[in-house]
């Protein structure tokens, strides 16, 4: 047996902790090494213990989860999963979790039975990963703003000519599409992305980008929308797959039902392969980091059809699977830092 995952449980539910510490039964690997009801006690456990994973509730009295996060990523970092419940205000704190360095957040489902399947498997990922710092801003709910724009500003023009760009995403996305999407200028090419998330975790990251983001105009998707420089649209969450139809002239999107692709709906796979089949040599294909192969085909479909593609590299990963894959099967034309990525894009490097 390899290595055991120490992991410290941060609920303020008495109930919530039993039944998390009971889903880990079935993972022989992990190993439960604390229970915390609040972050004091936390700190304390933090400090004897030293867990590799800590799963973090969101709500708590007093110190907010949040807030204990923060001191985490600055003082001790160390992966952590959120776990919010799956409502419009857990979904808005859960993004500005994503962005100050939690690894994932993990939607409680209604219910005793199934509220926390899956979160084990979701910890023995964390437990491989880099974990971050700060990000490049803080969330409204602890004050912060908008990042100043770099020393040496994006031209008003890309120097490339594309009809579309698609980015595909998971682990560790939020904070990297930023990154890419931050400082583009208002013409740029349309954008389309998919990063795998519940429905109410979409809508509330479309509209985080769009508070922050001014100069691009950046919504969850709509079937039918007709795609316009400047435009960013979001996958949304839930039963349907996000995908690029008419043509170069006027490109839409369009939401397709149907079952999961490679486990995961919308699928980065999808939204690709259209893009390729609809768009071909004059689009431009960024894979980020990401758990599992999601993308990896789509991504080789776009550079077989000509397209340019992209993938964020190892280092700059907070997972680095979905890249990887896709950089070995061929697809990636370009294997580079995430700082690099909208340079690159605009043909400045």
């Amino acid at each position: 047996m390899g290595k055991r995952v120490k992991v410290l449980i941060v609920d303020d539910s008495r109930t919530a902790r039993e039944l998390i510490k009971r889903s880990f039964l079935k993972y022989p690997e992990i190993d439960v090494i604390g229970l915390a009801s609040n972050p004091i006690e936390a700190r304390d456990l933090i400090i004897a213990d030293q867990p590799d994973v800590i799963t973090l509730d969101i709500e708590m009295p007093g110190m907010n989860g949040l807030q204990f996060l923060e001191k985490i990523m600055r003082l001790r970092p160390i992966p952590v999963v959120m776990v919010s419940s799956m409502t419009t205000r857990g979904a808005n704190t859960a993004i500005t979790a994503l962005q100050m360095g939690a690894f994932e957040c993990f939607p409680k489902q209604s219910g005793t039975g199934e509220a926390f399947v899956g979160l084990g498997q979701i910890v023995l990922e964390a437990a491989g990963s880099r974990p971050g710092g700060v990000r490049h801003y803080k969330g409204p709910e602890l004050g912060a703003v908008k990042p100043a724009m770099g020393a040496m500003p994006l031209p008003k023009l890309w120097r490339t000519h594309f009809d579309i760009v698609g980015i595909g995403s998971s682990t560790g996305g939020v904070e990297a599409i930023e990154e890419v999407l931050r400082d583009l200028p208002a013409q740029s090419p349309p954008i389309v992305v998919c990063q795998h998330m519940p429905s109410l975790y979409t809508a509330s990251f479309a509209q985080r980008l769009d508070s922050i983001i001014p100069q691009l105009s950046i919504a969850e998707a709509k079937d039918g929308e007709s795609l316009a420089p400047g435009m960013v649209r979001i996958a949304p969450g839930g039963t349907q797959h996000l995908l690029v139809g008419g043509q170069a002239s006027q490109l839409v999107t369009r939401l397709k039902a149907g079952e999961p692709v490679g486990g995961h709906r919308p699928a980065v796979d999808s939204l690709f392969h259209s893009i390729a089949q609809t768009v071909g040599r004059s689009a431009l294909g960024i894979i980020l980091t990401g758990m599992g192969r999601d993308g990896a085909e789509g991504l080789l479909a776009m550079r077989r059809a000509g397209a340019r593609t992209i993938g964020q590299d190892k280092a700059s990963s907070v997972v680095y699977g979905m890249p990887r894959v896709a950089a070995e099967l061929g697809a990636v034309e370009h294997e580079v830092a995430l700082a690099e990525i909208p340079r690159l894009a605009m043909g400045l490097l």
